[in-house]
C-alpha cells in the first residue's frame, strides 16, 4: 500500500515503506528508544542491513551533529561514526575546540543503504521515502535530547531539517531556526575531506567545516 509522509515541506509517496511511526516507543528513554529501533520495519533497508544503529552520545549534549546513514563499518558495530567519517569528525571536533564527550552523534536514516552486486555491497544514498520514513525516530531523539545547536552534516541532513529546497552550499554561514531546534547549522558532511581530489580541495573543505562548527560551538555556549 502507498503510504504518503511529510518531512519539512516535502511530500514523498512511495510503495513498501509504511513508516516507522507504529515501531517507534512515543516519550521513551533513549535507552528504550535504541532497543526497538532493532525491530524497525518502517522501510525495506533493514532487510540488508545487519542492525539499525541509533544515536550516541551525552543524553542532554551541546549539539547533535546529524548525518546521513551509518557506514559499513557503522553497520557492523552498531554505532554512528565510528567508521572513516567518525575519525574525520572527531579530528575537527578536537581542532574546534568541541568536547567529543559532549556531544550527541546520529543519522537521519538509522539502517545503512547498500545493493549487492554479487559479493559486493554497494552504498546507495537513502532517497526522500526513507528519509520520511525514518523521520520518527529522529524526532524522539531531538526531543529526548533537547540541543540548544543542531548540526547537519551534508546534503541529506540538511534537506530532512530545512527542507528540500536548501543547499549545503546555500546554507554556508547562515544560522537558521526551527521548530526541531532553536539553532540550526548546515555543514559539509566529513567524508568530504574523505572525498577531497587536491590539497587546496581538501583545506578549502577543513576550513569551511571549521569555521560552521565554531559557530556551533559559540551557538552552544550562550545556549546553555
Amino acid at each position: 500500500m502507498a503510504c504518503v509522509f511529510r518531512a519539512d515541506g516535502f511530500v514523498v509517496i512511495h510503495e513498501d515503506t509504511p513508516g516507522a511511526e507504529s515501531f517507534v516507543p512515543r516519550g521513551a528513554a533513549l535507552p528504550v528508544l535504541a532497543s526497538a529501533v532493532q525491530q524497525c520495519r518502517g522501510c525495506p533497508l533493514h532487510r540488508k542491513a545487519t542492525q539499525a544503529v541509533f544515536g550516541a552520545g551525552r543524553p542532554q549534549p551541546s549539539m547533535v551533529l546529524l548525518g546521513e546513514q551509518p557506514g559499513e563499518q557503522e553497520d557492523r558495530e552498531g554505532l554512528p561514526f565510528v567508521g572513516p567519517s567518525g575519525r574525520v569528525l572527531r579530528e575537527l571536533l578536537i581542532a574546534a575546540d568541541i568536547d567529543v564527550e559532549d556531544v550527541f552523534l546520529t543519522n537521519v536514516v538509522k539502517h545503512v543503504y547498500v545493493e549487492s552486486h554479487g559479493r559486493r555491497r554497494v552504498h546507495r544514498r537513502p532517497h526522500g521515502a526513507m528519509v520520511a520514513a525514518c523521520r520518527p525516530w529522529l524526532e524522539e531523539e531531538l526531543a529526548r535530547t533537547k540541543p540548544p545547536v543542531l548540526v547537519c552534516l551534508g546534503a541529506i541532513a540538511t534537506r530532512a531539517i530545512l527542507g528540500k529546497d536548501v543547499r549545503v552550499t546555500q546554507a554556508s554561514g547562515a544560522t537558521f531556526s526551527t521548530t526541531i531546534a532553536p539553532v540550526v547549522i548546515a555543514t559539509l558532511h566529513p567524508s568530504a575531506l574523505l572525498r577531497a581530489r587536491t590539497p587546496r580541495a581538501l583545506a578549502d573543505a577543513r576550513s569551511r567545516m571549521l569555521d560552521d562548527l565554531a559557530r556551533a560551538r559559540s551557538h552552544a555556549a550562550r545556549g546553555r
